[in-house]
């Protein structure tokens, strides 16, 4: 069997509904999300389907320059693949989210055939099934929200954004109780500076967070050491990297607890299940991001989170823009908090073509509003001491 042919699928998703994400979208362009879908064909009539996350309208590009470099090599070779992927892009410098979204939904689509090809679901290929089922967690930044998803039998709740954190969380644990988990994201911009980090750890300690997840910006990776040493609360971080080389200093130097690889851009289940396999020896657990991943990645972090013993949960926006389910078929279904892990050949998803093409892209990028201290709106910062601190820390 030898590949043909490669075609991209770009399209346009909208936002979730307001108070369904865990960011504080405002953002200049509606539905900035893109979704980038590849299908791989071969000349045994076996076609396989991945998913490009990253910086989807750039990452196209990226996937056609790649093609030449594909066609005719047996897409049963994953690793071989792989590698030669890495050593074609190599000399535009160090693979980031761009070269890695372009491999992942390449790599993805490889094991898709691969799996259809000997009539097996992937997690089948990676070892086998340790679970049916695998938990998932949603975005809730009101009570009103996160009651709501628990009504619906979501059983952990993230919330996400940096203004006046420590009241939103007292709020939602109020709300939900003890027997809800509960987790916060401070991702930015604006980042929180390290003191800054450690001062709203410290505050957040006696709500028993699962995790705490990007208190720092992704480029202060050595500073997370002075975080963990002054907090009792778990970290998370990861969703940026791609491949076992950006995951490898926060899992070597045990800087986290939670490792959280993209399932679009990490590099595709090949590096995800040597992510998780790394993770593991440092006592790490698993819980890929996927807050702005369209579905076809959903399914492929389905199959690793069935097979990997570290997993903890999936991240999903429960409460998506209902195009979602026009894409794909099969939808997943959410039963008792948890989607079923397929078993079809594959990966066990299809992308509805037709259905893409009534979304084409627009745009693929958008300014967040953000949490920026009054009147510095309009400077953009990367990183900001907060300021009114006896309010911000304070809480109720």
């Amino acid at each position: 069997m030898k590949i043909t042919d490669i075609k991209t699928f770009l399209m346009q998703a909208g936002s979730p509904p307001s108070g369904a994400w865990a960011a504080n979208y405002g953002t200049i362009a509606t539905g900035w999300r893109n979704w980038l879908f590849v299908k791989i064909y071969t000349d045994a009539g076996i076609t396989g389907v991945g998913e490009c996350s990253g910086w989807p309208r750039v990452i196209e590009t990226a996937v056609h320059d790649l093609k030449p470099v594909l066609i005719g090599e047996n897409p049963g070779n994953i690793e071989k693949i792989w590698q030669k992927m890495l050593a074609a892009i190599m000399g535009h410098g160090m693979t980031g989210t761009v070269g890695g979204g372009a491999m992942t939904g390449i790599d993805m689509a490889l094991w898709d055939i691969k799996g259809k090809a000997l009539n097996t679901p992937v997690w089948n290929l990676l070892g086998g099934k340790l679970r049916d089922r695998v938990r998932i967690y949603a975005h809730a930044k009101t009570p009103e929200v996160a009651l709501q998803l628990k009504a619906a039998g979501i059983t952990a709740i993230k919330a996400g954004g940096t203004s006046d954190p420590v009241r939103m969380l007292e709020d939602l644990r109020d709300a939900i109780g003890d027997e809800m988990d509960l987790m916060v994201d401070l991702h930015g911009p604006p980042w929180l500076t390290v003191s800054d980090a450690i001062v709203l750890g410290r505050r957040l300690e006696p709500l028993n967070l699962l995790f705490m997840e990007d208190p720092i910006p992704p480029e202060h990776v050595e500073s997370y050491a002075r975080i963990r040493d002054a907090v009792a609360v778990p970290l998370a971080a990861g969703e940026r990297a791609a491949t076992i080389w950006g995951e490898r200093p926060l899992i070597e130097r045990d800087l986290v607890d939670v490792i959280q690889p993209d399932t679009g851009r990490a590099g595709g289940i090949t590096q995800m299940k040597k992510i998780a396999a790394m993770a593991e020896s440092h006592g790490i657990m698993l819980a890929p991001h996927s807050g702005s991943l369209g579905p076809v990645a959903e399914y492929a972090a389905l199959h690793v989170m069935a097979a990997v013993p570290n997993a903890l949960m999936l991240e999903r926006v429960e409460i998506d823009w209902p195009g979602r389910a026009e894409v794909i078929t099969p939808v997943p279904k959410q039963v008792d908090g948890h989607l079923a892990v397929p078993d079809a050949p594959g990966l066990g998803v299809d992308i509805v073509e037709d259905a893409v093409a009534r979304y084409p892209s627009q745009m693929n990028v958008g300014m967040g509003k953000g949490d920026y201290e009054p009147g510095t709106e309009n400077e953009f910062v990367y990183v900001q001491t907060k300021l009114r601190r006896g309010k911000y820390f304070k809480g109720k």
